[in-house]
C-alpha cells in the first residue's frame, strides 16, 4: 500500500467545504485519496483540520434542521409570477405559501421529544400495589412418583405406548 500524502494546511479549508456539502469522513478520505484512518489521524494531529470538520458538519446540519423546521411549520417566500401582457412580459410580485408538512412535523417531534413521540411505547405490568405479578401453576393428572426401578420402567413404557397410539 502506498504511503498516504502528507497533510497540507489547505486540507482544512477543502474539508470544511466538503462538510458543507454533506460529505462523510469516508467521502472526505476518498477526496484526498487516503484511507479513512488517515483522516482520523489528521483530526488528532491537526487541530485546524478537526475544527474545520466539526464546524462544516455543524453548519450543514443546522441548515438541514432549519429547512426541516420550516417544512414542519409551513413557510412562505416571495415569488414573481410572469404573465404575457399583449406580447410583453408582465412580472407580478407575489408571496408563495407552503402549508405545514405533517411528515416533517412527526419526524421533528420523534427526534426532539423521543419519550413523548416515539412509535414504541413501554408498558409495565405489575401486581397489587406495584408488587411483582404472582403466578401459580398447578399440574394435575400426573401419575404418582415411582419408588422403584421397575415402576420407572413401567411408566416409561406406558408413555411410549401412548405416543405411538397418537
Amino acid at each position: 500500500m502506498a504511503r498516504p500524502p502528507k497533510y497540507c494546511k489547505e486540507f482544512a479549508v477543502q474539508a470544511f467545504k466538503l462538510c458543507l456539502l454533506g460529505a462523510t469522513d469516508v467521502e472526505i478520505a476518498d477526496f484526498f485519496e487516503v484511507d479513512e484512518r488517515t483522516v482520523n489521524r489528521w483530526k488528532v494531529a491537526h487541530k485546524e483540520f478537526c475544527q474545520a470538520l466539526k464546524e462544516g458538519k455543524m453548519a450543514a446540519d443546522a441548515r438541514v434542521a432549519s429547512r426541516l423546521y420550516e417544512r414542519a411549520m409551513g413557510y412562505e417566500h416571495p415569488e414573481d409570477k410572469i404573465f404575457n401582457n399583449n406580447g410583453s412580459p408582465l412580472v407580478v410580485p407575489t408571496v408563495k405559501h407552503y402549508p405545514p408538512d405533517t411528515t416533517a412535523a412527526i419526524f421533528w417531534l420523534k427526534n426532539r421529544q423521543r419519550a413523548k413521540w416515539r412509535d414504541k411505547q413501554d408498558h409495565e405490568h405489575t401486581g397489587k400495589d406495584g408488587a411483582p405479578i404472582e403466578s401459580k401453576v398447578t399440574y394435575t393428572n400426573f401419575p404418582p412418583e415411582p419408588k422403584t426401578i421397575e415402576e420407572w420402567q413401567a411408566q416409561v413404557e406406558e408413555a411410549e405406548a401412548a405416543r405411538r397410539r397418537e
